[in-house]
C-alpha cells in the first residue's frame, strides 16, 4: 500500500498503543509459568502475533478473551512447555524480540525446533547465541549464520558470557530462561552492554511475574535457581517508542495529547520527553502528556540506549535550528533496515541535508520539506517518522510501502487520520 499525505498540522488527542516490547515479555512469563494468566490491553501488530504462535507451538495454550480496554485485545495463557516429537517448524516473521527471547525457551523445552523467518530478519545477527551453543555443547545448524536456525540440547545452570554490543536481547532471552534451571547462574557481557535499559525493562517485568535478577550492574547478573513465574492478571503499559511520534508531531505541528502512559517506566524510550525538551521542546503532564508547537534547537543525541528513536528524532534534527548529532547509532543499521542509511536518504530526497557517519548522523536544520515521494524500506519505525514530517512538507508526500506499520503499529495510519491527518491510500 502507498499513502499520499496532504501536509496538514496534527491536533488532538490519541492513546499510545501498548508497549510492545512488554507485551512479548508478559506472554512469554505467562507461558513459562504454571497456571493461567491472563494479559491484557494488548495492541496487535504481526510481532505479538508471532510470540503467540511459537509459545502455542512449544505447548503454552493462548487463547483471545475479552479486554477490559476499548480497541485492545487479551490472552487467556495456559502455561507450561512441552516436549513434541519430531521437528517443530516455527516462524518469527520479521520480530528480532520474538526470535532473540524464544530460541532460549526452545531449548528449555526440550523440543528440537526449526527458526524461519522473513525479509531482513533472515539476515540479522545471531553470533552471540551461536558462541554460547559451540560452548556449552548445544546443536544447531545455520543457514549462512541466519535463518533458518535448527537447535536442540539442554540448558544447565553456570556462567554464560557473550557480548553485549550486538542487541540485549540475547541477554533478556536468557534472563527468561535461566531463573527455571536447577542451580544458580550468572550472565555477564564482554563488552561494553548497549540498551541496558531493555535489559532492565525485563528484570522489571519479571519481577512482577515474581521471579527476582540480582543486578550487579549493566552487564552483570546473578540468577538464582530454581525459580517459578507467578501466573495472575497483567496489564500492558502504553508504548513510548511509538509514543514518540505523536509527541513529536505535536513539537512540529499544533498541541497533540498522548494518553495511556506510565510516568517513570522501565521502558528506556521514555527519555523522547527529556530528549525533546532538552531540544527547546514544551511538553507538559505525566501520563497524559502533551506536546506542544515549540522552536527546536539542535545538539549531540546519544542514542546508545534507545536506538528505535533514530528515525524520529532525525525529523525533528531537521526541523530544528542548526546542527544535531546523533552518535552512537551504528547498531540501527541492523534493524529492519539500516536506518542511518535510509532516513539520510529519505529525507535528502525531499529537501533534508543529512549526513552519514559509521556510528550515527550529522543534521542541518532546514526550513521545511519539498514533499515528493519516498520509500518506507519495509521498516515501520521509517514510514511513521516519514508520515510526522509530512507536517513540513510544502507539497504531499507519497510514502511507498506505507503498509510495513503494521509490523508494530496496524492502527497508525487510523490514528493518524483521528489527529486531522490527511491521507488517500493506494492499494500496490
Amino acid at each position: 500500500m502507498n499513502v499520499t499525505i496532504k501536509p496538514q498540522a496534527l491536533q488532538g488527542t490519541v492513546e499510545a498503543p501498548s508497549s510492545k516490547s512488554i507485551g512479548h515479555r508478559d506472554l512469554i512469563c505467562a507461558a513459562l509459568a504454571d497456571g493461567e494468566s491472563l494479559v491484557d490491553n494488548i495492541s496487535l501488530s504481526q510481532d505479538i502475533e508471532a510470540t503467540c504462535h511459537i509459545l502455542n507451538a512449544l505447548g503454552a495454550k493462548i487463547t483471545p478473551a475479552p479486554s477490559a480496554h476499548p480497541g485492545r485485545s487479551a490472552y487467556l495463557v495456559q502455561g507450561g512447555l512441552q516436549k513434541r516429537p519430531g521437528t517443530l517448524a516455527v516462524d518469527a516473521n520479521e520480530s528480532g524480540s520474538t526470535l532473540r527471547f524464544l530460541v532460549p525457551v526452545a531449548v528449555l523445552s526440550g523440543n528440537r525446533c526449526t527458526f524461519s523467518g522473513r525479509g531482513r530478519l533472515a539476515k540479522r545477527p545471531l553470533t552471540p547465541y551461536y558462541n554460547l551453543f559451540d560452548e556449552k555443547s548445544i546443536a544447531y545448524e545455520t543457514t549462512e549464520g541466519g535463518l533458518p536456525l535448527t537447535v536442540e540440547g539442554r540448558l544447565e545452570a553456570g556462567t554464560y558470557a557473550l557480548q553485549g554490543d550486538v542487541s540485549s536481547q540475547f541477554f533478556s532471552g536468557l534472563l527468561m530462561t535461566l531463573p527455571l534451571l536447577d542451580g544458580d547462574s550468572r550472565l555477564r557481557s564482554t563488552t561494553p552492554l548497549e540498551s541496558a535499559s531493555y535489559v532492565d525493562m525485563t528484570i522489571d517485568c519479571l519481577r512482577q511475574h515474581g521471579v527476582v535478577i540480582d543486578k550487579e550492574w549493566d552487564g552483570s547478573y546473578r540468577i538464582a535457581g530454581n525459580q517459578s513465574y507467578r501466573p495472575g492478571t497483567y496489564t500492558v503499559e502504553g508504548d513510548y517508542s511509538q509514543a514518540a511520534f505523536w509527541l513529536s508531531a505535536g513539537t512540529l505541528g499544533r498541541a497533540v495529547c498522548c494518553t495511556g502512559l506510565r510516568q517513570h517506566s522501565s521502558q528506556g524510550d521514555e527519555v523522547i520527553v527529556s530528549l525533546i525538551r532538552d531540544m527547546g521542546g514544551q511538553i507538559e503532564g505525566k501520563t497524559e502528556l502533551t506536546a506542544c508547537p515549540s522552536d527546536l534547537v539542535g545538539r549531540v543525541i546519544d542514542v546508545q540506549d534507545c536506538p528505535d528513536l533514530v528515525p524520529v528524532l532525525t525529523v525533528l534534527a531537521s526541523c530544528a535550528k542548526g546542527i544535531t548529532r546523533i552518535v552512537h547509532a551504528g547498531r540501527v543499521r541492523l534493524k529492519e533496515c539500516d536506518r542511518l542509511h535510509a532516513m539520510a536518504t529519505e529525507l535528502n530526497k525531499i529537501g533534508g541535508d543529512v549526513e552519514e557517519e559509521a556510528e550515527g548522523l550529522i543534521i542541518h536544520g532546514v526550513d521545511g520539506f519539498t514533499g515528493g515521494t519516498v520509500s518506507g524500506w519495509n521498516d515501520h519505525r521509517i514510514a511513521m517518522a516519514l508520515a510526522v514530517a509530512s507536517q513540513r512538507c510544502r507539497q504531499p508526500l507519497r510514502i511507498e510501502g506505507a503498509e510495513c506499520v503494521r509490523k508494530s503499529y496496524p492502527d497508525f495510519w487510523k490514528d493518524f487520520e483521528t489527529l486531522g491527518g490527511m491521507i488517500e491510500k493506494e492499494e500496490g
